[in-house]
Order: C-alpha cells, then structure tokens, then sequence
C-alpha cells in the first residue's frame, strides 16, 4: 500500500468554517488567519466575495485581505461566485480565487439557483478575466458522494463535472462530500473515475466528517495517489445549504493521521491546536476537533 511521501493542507476554516458559525470580529479572523501561518500552513482560504446579503459572516472578506500580514510562501484565496465577486477579489489582492459548481442538479438550483450547465457558462467570463489577470482559479463539486435532495450521485457525473472544470481552466478540482454521507470504499471509487478524467494530481479532497467518516475516507482516497486534502481549524462550519451537514473535518484530526503514517504536511501540530482554541474560544465553545481536545 502506498500513500504520498506528503501531503498539501488547504485550510478553509477562515471562510468555509467561519461563514456558517456565529459572526466574529475582523481582529479575530486576522488572528486566525495569523495563527495558521504561524502553524506552517501555506494555502489559506481567507474569505469569500458573495453577496453579503447571502452570507453576512463575510461581508469583511475586502478588508481581510486588505490587511492580512501576508507571508512569503502562503498562498491566501478567495471564494468567488461571479464576475463581481472577481472584480472585488483581485481588488482586495487575493493570490487565487475559486469557483464552485455541483454534481447534483438539485443541490445546483438551490445553492447558487442555476442548472450545472448554466453554472458552467456564468464562469466562463470568471475565468477569462482571471486568466487576463494571470491569478490562478481552483474549481469546487459539491455533493460528490451524495445529495440532500436526489440522494446518490452517479460517479460518472462526478467525473463530468470535475473534467468541464478542469476544462474551463482550473488549476485544481476539489472534490467536496458536502453532506459527509460517503464510505471508504465509494469514496476511492468516486476518486478513480473521476482521475480517469482528470489527472490525480489536479485533484484534492473536501470530505465533510458529519457521518464521522471523514478520515478513513482520505485515507481510502490516499491509495489513488491524490495528496491535496481541505480541511478546518477546529472542526469549524458544515454546509449551511445540507441538513444536517454539520462539521468540516478537523485540520488537528487529519494531521494527526497523516503524521501517524509518516506523512509530511509542515504543519506544527501544538500550533495548530492553538490557532484552534483560539477561533473556538471567540466562538464560546470547545473545539471540535477530537485531538485538540485530547492533547488541550
């Protein structure tokens, strides 16, 4: 059996986590963000150019990065929905952006209220204009490995979806179990079809821990040869559009693994732990991280 030597973390707990928890302070999100870096981790979604009226958690999102003390070496990204949320994101000097469509046609109407195709079409002028820009886009699939609304997802729409992505111009496919329903053995399954489309290592992983299987399914999806892997500090955020769907897996969990199987990740895990603590503490509540907890 063999895994990657090394893994990359992109930590979302910044934007993904905090969106869908209560409203912190811009200071506490910069110390957050602060904290990662500290840790050792180098790719930072720091927050998201949608319609505050949608999501008000990040309707700071320009002044984040505006004063942001950015490191030599960390990439910090945007989530962006349209040309607009664009235009703010290259305003506001985010490294790279990302797009984000579906897998499930269901979840694509009631996430961002279009069908797939339609989806693909409104980010065709995104990157374009990213591309003028030289600033590089990475490409979200939600509902990977099940829907809240059709149920299973058939593998092959996976794999259609992740390649018109690539295809579009992402550097970079993640792939999102938004509702955290997936195994391990539907989950390498899910990876090796969609790699059949898309080479392995422009993919990376997004599996939400709702079911608590978040980590044995990386691990499964380690064997395919995939070595990017997102995940949130202290377990913060879920899905605010999937019932149900609570809880990103903890960046603390998945280091602790991967540096069990003598994968290397530069993370500082007591770093990390605190960076965790921290966020949680502004939040009023205990991590949700099982390893913050055990080693606290």
């Amino acid at each position: 059996m063999s895994y990657p030597s090394r893994v990359s973390l992109f930590e979302v707990g910044a934007r993904d986590g905090l969106q869908n928890e209560v409203a912190v302070s811009t200071e506490a999100k910069l110390t957050l963000i602060e904290q990662l870096s500290d840790a050792g981790l180098t790719r930072i979604e720091a927050g998201s150019f949608v319609s505050p009226k949608w999501v008000p958690q990040m309707a700071d999102s320009g002044d984040i990065f505006r004063r942001l003390n950015k490191r030599p070496g960390v990439t910090y990204s945007a989530l962006t929905p349209n040309l607009k949320g664009l235009e703010l994101a290259l305003e506001a000097s985010a490294d790279e952006v990302a797009i984000f469509g579906a897998a499930s046609e269901s979840f694509s109407q009631r996430n961002i209220n279009c069908s797939i195709e339609e989806s693909i079409a409104r980010f065709e002028p995104v990157m374009a204009a990213a591309k003028a820009k030289n600033v590089k886009v990475r490409g979200y699939v939600s509902c990977v490995l099940g829907c809240p609304y059709e149920g299973d997802i058939a593998v092959s729409e996976v794999a259609r979806v992740a390649d018109l992505l690539y295809k579009l111009g992402c550097y970079e496919i993640s792939l999102g179990d938004t509702i955290g329903v997936g195994t391990p053995d539907k989950a390498r399954k899910m990876v090796e079809a969609v790699a059949k489309l898309v080479p392995v290592d422009k993919l990376a992983l997004h599996f939400h821990d709702t079911y608590g299987q978040a980590l044995a399914n990386i691990l499964a999806c380690l064997e395919t040869g995939v070595s990017v892997i997102d995940s949130s500090v202290a377990g913060l955020g879920g899905c605010p559009y999937a019932k149900g769907a609570s809880g990103n897996l903890a960046t603390e969990d998945l280091v602790y693994m991967l540096h069990g199987l003598g994968i290397e990740t530069g993370v500082d895990l007591n770093r990390l732990i605190e960076a965790g603590n921290t966020i949680s503490r502004e939040l009023g509540r205990d991590s949700a991280s099982k390893v913050a907890l055990a080693l606290s």
